[in-house]
């Protein structure tokens, strides 16, 4: 789905293709209960098959884009996001200036080593950004998550969905709207449709919004059917 966006039962439960920053711009403000997300880490990646992630080479993007997650989430509200450990400078910078405040860090224990040369690179890494003055969770859950190998079939960086089911729960309300503006396979809106909260996800990749809405419709049926 393309096209500017107005009402909030308008994006409910939709994956759209196109810019994030321009699609966030046709959004309410103060209409989304939790971002999660998982942004290019501005590393130039190309993965063992070669493949890369669009818009990894540069930040032009990144300021802009979290200026307006700050402008949709609700008051109070949660973002998670990771980020790449070596570019912290430029994330966290983009976060203050939208007017984050950064109240965790999680860490994601990978089984496998993702690379090595000064180290072997065994976990990722996410902040806990907040809107406003947020209420902590009634259960806060740990900063140190498992997560298993998801393959990368799917996507060069996929998450795997077990690993996000935690921060869904713990930050988005029950009926609540999960953002994923970085959607890539839809990975954290397949643990937001598990959880029976609503999702919109947004990919710049026309390629893998297609596989992000085929995953969602797949998993749906099944909830369905279930």
């Amino acid at each position: 789905m393309t096209g500017s966006i107005a009402t909030t039962t308008d994006f409910r439960n939709t994956i759209l293709n196109g810019d994030s920053v321009q699609l966030m711009r046709a959004l309410p403000r103060n209409s989304v209960d939790f971002i999660l997300t998982d942004p290019p880490y501005l590393v130039n990646y190309q993965g063992r098959d070669g493949r890369k992630v669009r818009n990894d080479d540069n930040a032009r993007w990144l300021r802009p884009a979290f200026n307006q997650m700050h402008r949709v989430l609700k008051w109070g509200g949660f973002t998670v996001s990771f980020y790449g450990w070596n570019r912290i400078d430029l994330f966290a910078d983009a976060w203050k200036a939208a007017g984050f405040r950064m109240v965790g860090h999680i860490v994601f224990l990978k089984s496998y080593s993702s690379s090595s040369r000064f180290l072997r690179y065994e976990h990722e890494s996410a902040y806990l950004l907040a809107k406003g003055n947020v209420t902590p969770p009634a259960k806060p859950i740990p900063d140190v998550i498992d997560m298993p190998y998801s393959g990368n079939k799917l996507h060069p960086t996929q998450k795997p969905v077990a690993a996000l089911l935690l921060l869904v729960e713990a930050f988005c309300p029950v009926g609540g709207l999960v953002l994923d503006p970085f959607a890539g396979s839809g990975s954290s809106l397949v643990a937001a449709q598990h959880l029976g909260r609503d999702w919109l996800g947004m990919e710049l990749d026309p390629d893998h919004a297609a596989t992000a809405s085929r995953r969602l419709a797949w998993h749906g049926a099944g909830r369905a059917a279930a």
